[in-house]
Order: C-alpha cells, then structure tokens, then sequence
C-alpha cells in the first residue's frame, strides 16, 4: 500500500521543517510519495524545501489562487492506494501513517479518520474542550452526523484512491470550507472508518492560520455545503444551522476573552 501527502505551502517558513520532518520520519514504515506544492513563497520556505529535495517525489514552485488550488495540483500528480494532506503548519504523530495502514488494509473504505490534538505556535496542546467535544461522536459517526456537525479534524484524515477518483478535486470558490465540502462527497463513495488511539495528528492554531482568521465565513460555508449535500428541508440542514451558531458563538467568546487577557 502506498501513501500519498501533499503540503501546500505560501510563506509557512516558520513551521514548515518541522511539518515536513513529521511526513518524512512516517517512511521508516510505509511506501511514501511526499508532494510540497509551493505557492511562489517570497520567505525562506523553498530553502527549507531545498533541504528535503531528494526525499520529495515532486515539488512544484508556482503562483497559486489558493491552498485549494495548490492541493488539487498535488492530486493530479499523486499516486498512492491512500492520500491525504497536511498543511505546512500541521504534523503527523510518529507511526500514523503505518496505523492508518493496518485499518484501510483490513476493510474497504472511502476514507478513515482519528483523533487530532489541537496545538498552538509553540507546539503546546489548547483547546482540549474542543477536542474531546469532536471525539464524543466518533461512535456516532456516518455521513449523517457528519452532515450535521463537522466533527473530523482534515490533519487526521486519509482518502482512498477509489474515491478519490470519483469525487475529483477540491472546490477553489470557498474560502475555509472546502475540505468539509470535499469530505462530505466523497462520503458517497464509501464508509468511514477510524483508527482507534491515540492522535494521529496535531492541528497548529494561530491567529493567522485560515480557522483563526476566517471562522465565521468557515462556519458559513460548511453550513451551505451540508444543505447543498443533505437537502435545504432535511433535519441535518436544520440541525447544522443550530450548531453553526453556537459554535460560531463560542469562538467569539473565546476571541473577546483573549482580547480582555
């Protein structure tokens, strides 16, 4: 089984090394094709990328409209069983992608999933509210649930090739939510499984990050996108439109707090 992942980057220097460590170190158990697609960075990004060039499969250094955009180019390239991506200021946990393996290799699937700490600039885990509050419905999880509450962390999340070909590429006229949009048609094409323990995964939060600047837009999008997959009367719409609110609530709380300290 090979592994494709693919880093979209534009002036991610900062935490870029240490993302691209945390993919490479998973070749020690898997077959990995690595895709860094560059969006003509003006930092010192592709020095960082020049330090891991002959362990790349392919990097392209290009103007991009967006990481949408530069992650579709790493799709067409890619030719893993398993693909993902992680942004270049993400990181794999040591040993996820030989764990994914050992799930995708004993049941068919569309994708599988697993648990995502949230971490800040420093590499300190925060926000474990949120976390453990997405991983209380892990058991409920179907397309259903995920239509009414996104509750998957993209950092943890590992397409088939199958399903990929059949879903296409990523949206490029959204702004934050196009991974939501993306998972949720490719859930037409499969289950959903999930490898259990601990987090596959750290999502970095910060306060330029796209979550960090954008979410009242993310929130609204993803809600478009669930009635656009669910249907505008289904209790899914109308179950996410609650949700949207509270959690769009809930992180305006957290941004006035953080203003006040």
């Amino acid at each position: 089984m090979r592994f494709t992942v693919i880093t979209p980057n534009y002036n991610g220097e900062r935490f870029l090394e240490e993302t691209i460590q945390s993919v490479l170190a998973q070749a020690e158990q898997v077959d990995l094709e690595y895709i860094i697609v560059d969006g003509g960075s003006t930092d010192n990004s592709q020095a960082v990328i020049s330090r891991y060039e002959d362990s790349l499969a392919h990097c392209i250094v290009e103007p991009d409209t967006g990481p949408a955009n530069a992650i579709n180019k790493g799709l067409q390239l890619a030719t893993g069983d398993v693909i993902s991506w992680l942004n270049s200021d993400d990181l794999y946990a040591a040993g996820t992608l030989g764990r994914v393996q050992e799930v995708m290799e004993k049941q068919q699937a569309a994708m599988c999933f697993g648990g995502c700490s949230i971490i800040n600039e420093k590499g300190q885990a925060i926000r474990s509210a949120i976390t453990d509050f997405k991983e209380l419905f892990f058991p409920l999880s179907s397309r259903f649930t995920y239509q009414c509450i996104n509750y998957i962390s993209q950092p943890a999340l590992f397409f088939s090739r199958h399903a990929v070909q059949h879903a296409g590429l990523l949206p490029e006229d959204m702004v934050a939510a196009w991974d939501y949009e993306y998972i949720l048609r490719l859930w037409h094409y499969g289950t959903a499984l999930r490898v259990p323990g601990s987090p596959l995964s750290f999502f970095r939060w910060h306060e330029s990050s796209i979550s960090g600047q954008y979410f009242g837009v993310q929130f609204k999008e993803e809600y478009l996108a669930a009635k656009e997959d669910a249907g505008l009367l289904s209790p899914q719409t109308l179950i996410h439109f609650c949700v949207r609110w509270g959690i769009v609530g809930a992180y305006l709380l957290m941004s006035r707090l953080r203003q006040q300290a």
